[in-house]
């Protein structure tokens, strides 16, 4: 199905977005790998996938895989096919099956992408990561590569009912280990790693830091 939906849907894809792409060779082809990225917009989650040279997954809303007629049935053919993992985040154990879900994936060698700021940014600020994504580093021991996604928002920017083309850049940044923090207390440790790799997504995108954690938008 990944490779289904990479083949027919690659080309149209790549037209609308037009990605450039900067420093994938620091991408580990093998072995347990955490992609963690900004995020500007529902599109991250396809352009990633788009350009990255191995299978990514992303986890997504599980109402995206539930949708009626056609339209329903070409988004769960989309959705699955770039590799996302469905959650009901309206589960109160949500959050502990999603670390669950990923820590399966990293230890089966997989690719796993992460927001560590949990929901887009509206107002294009980098806000402060959850440090979940310190725990799966912990419990995994899998290099973080930082990812900085631009222009995503331009496709169907807070509102818009339609979607347009626009020029897309990710960039990939150096992989970064942590295991010196081993003799660290796992909590502080936590939030050294997300700390860092923020810095390291804010440096590459260069989007101001809102300091603050981004609040989860309204139902």
């Amino acid at each position: 199905m990944y490779r289904l939906t990479h083949t027919m849907a690659g080309p149209w894809l790549h037209l609308m977005f037009r990605p450039t792409v900067i420093g994938r060779e620091h991408i580990p082809m093998t072995g347990p790998v955490i992609l963690a990225s900004n995020h500007q917009s529902f599109f991250d989650s396809l352009v990633i996938p788009l350009v990255c040279p191995r299978r990514v997954a992303f986890l997504a809303k599980a109402e995206y895989f539930n949708g009626t007629g056609m339209r329903g049935a070409l988004n769960r053919l989309v959705f699955t096919g770039t590799g996302m993992i469905p959650v009901d985040r309206d589960d109160t154990r949500a959050g502990r099956r999603s670390l669950e879900l990923a820590l399966d994936l990293l230890a089966s060698g997989g690719a796993f992408g992460i927001y560590p700021e949990g929901t887009r940014s509206r107002d294009g600020r980098l806000y402060r990561g959850h440090t979940g994504l310190g725990h799966l580093v912990l419990e995994s021991g899998a290099p973080v590569v930082p990812v900085a996604v631009s222009g995503t928002q331009h496709i169907q920017p807070p509102g818009a009912r339609h979607i347009r083309p626009a020029k897309v850049r990710v960039e990939f940044g150096v992989p970064m280990c942590f295991s010196s923090l081993g003799a660290t207390a796992p909590g502080k440790a936590r939030r050294q790693i997300v700390d860092q790799v923020m810095d390291a997504i804010g440096g590459m995108s260069g989007q101001p830091r809102a300091g603050v954690y981004n609040p989860r938008p309204p139902a």
